[in-house]
């Protein structure tokens, strides 16, 4: 199986229209648009799952072509790093910190 990360893409598209654009290249096992958990609204990227073949002829024919008005970005998902640094948000960082005087 190849995991396939898909960018750039427009914030209407929906699951179901980038499943419908990969599997023309073959069986699509997911594809999952990421959401804005505050907003419900699509960050405008997602994965998608397929088999290898299929998978790397959908990345090298649709890696820079225009999708509803975008060029996206398709390639090979990288793995997600398990040391990333956190954000500021997460420890408190620029000011909203409790002060106990």
């Amino acid at each position: 199986m190849k995991n396939i990360y898909v960018g750039n893409l427009s914030f209407k598209t929906t699951q179901d229209d980038l499943r419908a654009l990969f599997a023309r290249f073959g069986e699509v096992e997911s594809a999952n648009l990421i959401i804005d958990r505050a907003t419900g609204q699509s960050k405008g990227f997602g994965f998608v799952v397929m088999d290898s073949k299929g998978g790397q002829e959908a990345i090298d024919k649709l890696n820079q072509t225009e999708v509803a008005g975008r060029t996206i970005t398709v390639n090979e998902a990288r793995p997600r790093e398990e040391n990333r640094p956190s954000s500021p948000r997460r420890e408190g960082g620029f000011g909203g910190g409790r002060r106990d005087y």
